[in-house]
């Protein structure tokens, strides 16, 4: 070895036993954290309720703030706006094609919701609600899934209470165990696939699709569902029967044919504020809303499978009858004709609308 070589190990050697006590030694930068600050970073909440806060809030409290707050985005009633997404609805969907995941319908734990919303909400301004407005906020989007009545405060000391719906649908992930390329280090060498293929495609690709579209894409699906075929059939067979009654329904035909139908046709562009929770005519079902076929002139509170709040079923038991007044009444503002109504729609702020949509409704009757 050249004296240089030797002279540059030395060196090196030398700089290295040097630096080592001085890298080992505090720098003397920072703090350690105090215990406030490390709450205030900590914000998990835990399944089992470790972590939430002293507080409470009601679903009513809960109606307020998501205007407020969150509707821009998710909508009155939790059903989302444009691609934004849906915090309600989707029960029974998660084994269909195009399941819909909400809160309500794929969230195994509330706490989820709570530590998502005291996080991360509302968008653009993360962590300025307060406790109690979070335990409202999430009271109201259970009660936008029915899964709280409309009195309901949710709170500390209840929250364990509240039972997701798809508590049991999740297992624990054992793919480092169970898939070899997460243990195994060497790559496939023998007997391995020869090609990957792409077997199934996504229906929609991360966009809103237009209605006509989504239209077309669900009577496909239809048309492919054996259930659907198998009504069909019942429903040929019952043709001689639904001529009958189609015959025996004639004057409701010609009151329904008196509509002004460019009256008809200005509620039809109106009612699309209400199509998010509401479905109307054949095959129309229960949403958020209940469906609305047939209402003008009928009881109120009384479609058939779908859970009206306590005092929308009260008034049905008292009576109402949503005459094209008492409609007109709600429609205007729902809040103030009906304090605890489940629609928190602010309502139709021009007579004109209110009456387009009433002619509309008729037109289904």
């Amino acid at each position: 070895m050249s004296k240089y070589r030797k002279l540059i190990v030395t060196t090196a050697l030398a700089a290295t036993l040097t630096a080592g006590p001085a890298l080992a030694e505090k720098l003397g930068l920072g703090r350690p954290a105090l215990p406030e600050e490390v709450a205030a970073w900590n914000l998990d909440v835990s399944p089992d309720g470790t972590g939430l806060p002293d507080g409470s809030g009601s679903v009513e409290e809960g109606d307020a703030l998501f205007a407020d707050y969150c509707a821009v985005c998710h909508g009155d009633f939790a059903e989302g706006v444009d691609n934004w997404p849906k915090l309600a609805g989707g029960a029974g969907t998660l084994a269909d094609k195009d399941p819909l995941k909400t809160v309500g319908s794929y969230w195994p734990y509330l706490s989820t919701t709570w530590d998502y919303v005291h996080r991360s909400m509302p968008f653009g301004n993360a962590q300025t609600l307060a406790p109690d407005e979070v335990y409202a906020i999430v009271a109201y989007i259970l009660y936008s899934n029915d899964l709280v009545e409309d009195d309901f405060v949710l709170s500390k000391d209840n929250f364990l209470d509240v039972e997701m719906p798809n508590k049991d649908g999740f297992i624990i992930d054992d793919r480092e165990s169970a898939e070899a390329h997460f243990w195994k280090d060497e790559p496939c060498m023998t007997d391995c696939k020869e090609t990957v293929e792409i077997t199934m495609q996504a229906a929609v690709l991360d966009v809103t699709p237009e209605e006509t579209k989504a239209r077309k894409v669900q009577e496909m699906m239809d048309a492919t569902n054996p259930a659907n075929k198998a009504g069909d059939a019942e429903a040929k067979t019952e043709e001689p029967a639904a001529a009958d009654e189609a015959a025996a329904a004639e004057p409701a035909a010609e009151e329904t044919a008196s509509v002004d139908p460019a009256l008809v046709a200005e509620g039809e562009k109106v009612f699309k504020k209400c199509k998010a929770c509401h479905q109307i005519g054949d095959g129309a079902k229960h949403r958020t809303g209940p469906i609305l076929t047939g209402i003008v002139g009928h009881g109120a509170g009384v479609a058939e499978g779908f859970k009206y709040s306590k005092d929308m079923a009260q008034a049905g038991q008292d009576g109402l009858i949503w005459t094209e007044e008492e409609l007109a009444a709600f429609l205007t503002k729902p809040k103030a004709y009906m304090k605890k109504t489940k629609m928190s729609f602010a309502g139709l702020k021009k007579e004109d609308d209110v009456q387009a949509v009433i002619a509309y409704l008729k037109s289904f009757n």
